[in-house]
């Protein structure tokens, strides 16, 4: 596989983090109601991965029998995200709601890999890694102070 394939997913992806947001909380606004908003942003998305799923992949569903309960909780962190940033975007501003929120993922990925939680392998708490968090959280408190 192209080494450059999962970095360019990754950056597309960061950019669509930071565009979902106010893209939500536009539709928010004009409706009114930020659980329409995830409920129409979800709609549209499950539209599309029907879509490729039956285009190019599909997998069969008996593939997912015996995971742990756990592992069907993914589209519930996705909808309260996209309820949460379509409420929090227009109130926080896009750069601060982002920056607490990356300060918050990079928290939670620490204590996920150094417990080896969900699956994930084990990867130790270190120096550098606990420096790098803080300055992320550095970088949150400069960007709330404005």
């Amino acid at each position: 596989m192209n080494a450059l394939l999962p970095l360019m997913v990754a950056v597309l992806s960061g950019i669509g983090v930071a565009l979902q947001p106010p893209t939500n909380a536009t539709l928010s606004r004009a409706s009114g109601s930020p659980l329409l908003a995830a409920l129409i942003s979800f709609a549209a998305g499950t539209l599309i991965l029907l879509i490729a799923w039956a285009a190019v992949d599909r997998t069969s569903p008996a593939t997912l029998k015996g995971l742990p309960a756990w592992a069907w909780f993914g589209g519930a962190y996705g909808a309260f995200f996209v309820a949460a940033t379509a409420y929090a975007a227009p109130r926080l501003g896009l750069a601060q709601l982002l920056t607490i929120m990356i300060a918050m993922q990079l928290i939670t990925a620490l204590i996920l890999d150094h417990f080896g939680l969900l699956a994930l392998e084990r990867t130790p708490v270190s120096a550098s890694r606990i420096v790098g968090i803080m300055l992320v959280l550095g970088g949150a408190v400069l960007v709330r102070r404005g």
